[in-house]
């Protein structure tokens, strides 16, 4: 594997600052992995706010309710969800401020279902942070077939229902790409 000298990676808290999450915000993590996202969130909205950590792996969820804990955070909520069925979240309508998508569309087939999912728990004007890795692979990440390019994630998002708010640099791997929900 080729080893890039000064690369930078995706720093949670640099996304926490690009999002300008605020306390008492919902924020729902989707493939939260081990919580690396979530917890910074959960950080960042307070003991007023919540973070829904999402994921299909029970032990994804195992790992995100230990280090919560480990952290003292009181509002992170892990959830078993199968993110690429219609309503997999479980969670209301128009209940959430964000969602987080980091490195999950290259993972799954139906993305379409997944970004349709993300709208409707969405409210009005709340906001999708995606992060998706570069087209060029660097040695690192899945195969290039797999990931899903700048062009076609803005297609696709936009087909769905969101507007396009901004680019967001996310490190020297990733691209990443702020949505809104305009209306219902």
């Amino acid at each position: 594997m080729e080893q890039t000298i000064g690369a930078s990676f995706v720093d949670p808290e640099m996304v926490v600052r690009q999002s300008q999450v605020q306390p008492g915000a919902t924020v729902v993590d989707f493939g939260c992995g081990s919580g690396f996202f979530s917890l910074a969130f959960a950080q960042a909205v307070g003991e007023t706010g919540k973070v829904y950590a999402m994921d299909i792996l029970p032990s994804a969820l195992e790992a995100v309710t230990s280090h919560a804990k480990q952290a003292g955070l009181t509002n992170v909520i892990a959830q078993r969800a199968n993110l690429e069925r219609a309503g997999g979240t479980k969670l209301e309508a128009a209940s959430a401020d964000w969602v987080l998508m980091k490195d999950i569309l290259c993972q799954n087939i139906h993305k379409d279902v997944m970004l349709i999912e993300a709208l409707r728990i969405l409210r009005v004007g709340g906001r999708i942070f995606i992060m998706e890795w570069n087209e060029s692979d660097h040695g690192m990440g899945p195969e290039g077939e797999t990931r899903i390019s700048k062009d076609d994630l803005m297609q696709l998002a936009k087909s769905v229902g969101f507007t396009f708010v901004e680019e967001s640099a996310v490190g020297d791997f990733h691209f990443g790409f702020i949505f809104e929900k305009q209306s219902v």
